[in-house]
């Protein structure tokens, strides 16, 4: 059951309970330090609390650097108009395998953790723990709260190495993921509003549906952004689900929507597309410039506005 809050404060909703991933991600996030946070089970119900109002904002995983892109939530954020994204924020991915006081490494049999980790250890538990079996769990920390019931379902789980400050576990052995690393993306979330205002370190996310399946239409798609001088820093394709061989894909591209090479590019999309959601133009977490390649400054763009205005204008 989730805590009562102040209604005086900001709700920030995270993937709880306490000692996830997620909650050390809400931890970067300024606005948040003061605030109510509310766990929640599942990513949906993180969108749920901010479209209901029952939160401010909301704090989600959306890729990881060995793994790949979220599906939870690229497919939550593709079926919302509502939503937008205000930030993102890293954070590097440590995992411990803790257990039950007194447990040791040769009584470990069952691990419970969320899939997602699972993949991250495999090496690590092929060569230590060959005949263990994974039980799947909605975040790392929920696996280790198990641990603690009446009657856990596993005998050991893993965890990011601040859940022993959370809660009473030993920690079995240190950081076993397979790539020392690893980082996971979160994004903060929240409703439909103005776009944060352009800092020249951003980033814009939208997710776009070919128009048919054709040859040459993906590169179609890629070309509004390179005719205007945007990169694209991630591109992930998700099934539509409505029938096969149909896709959406997921791209960041560098660069506001107040820059004109962005803005070229998106309303290209939307000529382009049937339909184009756009997520949201917001700070880079690494902080690094959003520069348009080629002629394409905002300077550059309004030069060559003024001039075709004064051919129209027969001047």
């Amino acid at each position: 059951m989730a805590k009562s809050v102040n209604s005086r404060k900001p709700t920030y909703a995270f993937l709880g309970p306490v000692g996830t991933f997620t909650e050390l991600a809400l931890a970067q996030v300024k606005n948040a330090k003061n605030a109510n946070h509310l766990p929640v089970s599942t990513v949906s119900e993180a969108i749920d609390a901010v479209i209901n109002g029952s939160a401010f904002r909301a704090i989600v995983p959306v890729e990881n650097s060995i793994e790949g892109g979220v599906s939870a939530t690229l497919d939550a954020l593709a079926n919302t108009t509502d939503i937008r994204i205000y930030g993102e924020y890293l954070v590097p991915i440590t995992f411990n395998l803790v257990a039950r006081p007194g447990t040791k490494l040769a009584d470990v049999k069952v691990i419970s953790t969320h899939p997602t980790a699972f993949a991250q250890c495999r090496g690590w538990l092929q060569e230590n723990i060959p005949s263990h079996s994974h039980l799947p769990a909605t975040s790392t920390a929920a696996a280790a709260l198990d641990l603690l019931t009446d009657s856990p379902l596993a005998d050991a789980a893993i965890a990011a190495k601040s859940i022993t400050d959370h809660y009473k576990l030993t920690v079995l052995a240190k950081n076993i993921g397979d790539n020392k690393n690893a980082q996971t993306r979160f994004i903060e979330i929240g409703l439909n509003a103005k776009p944060t205002k352009a800092s020249g370190k951003d980033k814009t996310s939208v997710i776009v549906e070919l128009p048919e399946d054709r040859p040459g239409a993906l590169l179609e798609m890629l070309e509004q952004f390179a005719a205007r001088g945007v990169n694209l820093s991630r591109i992930e394709s998700r099934p539509i689900g409505d029938q096969l061989g149909r896709y959406r894909f997921n791209i960041d591209a560098q660069g506001h929507i107040n820059d004109d090479a962005m803005a070229e590019a998106l309303m290209g999309l939307h000529r382009f597309s049937p339909k184009v959601t756009f997520l949201g133009s917001y700070p880079r977490a690494d902080k690094k410039n959003s520069k348009h390649e080629g002629n394409n400054s905002n300077k550059e763009f309004s030069s060559a506005e003024s001039w075709l205005n004064k051919l129209r204008a027969g001047r």
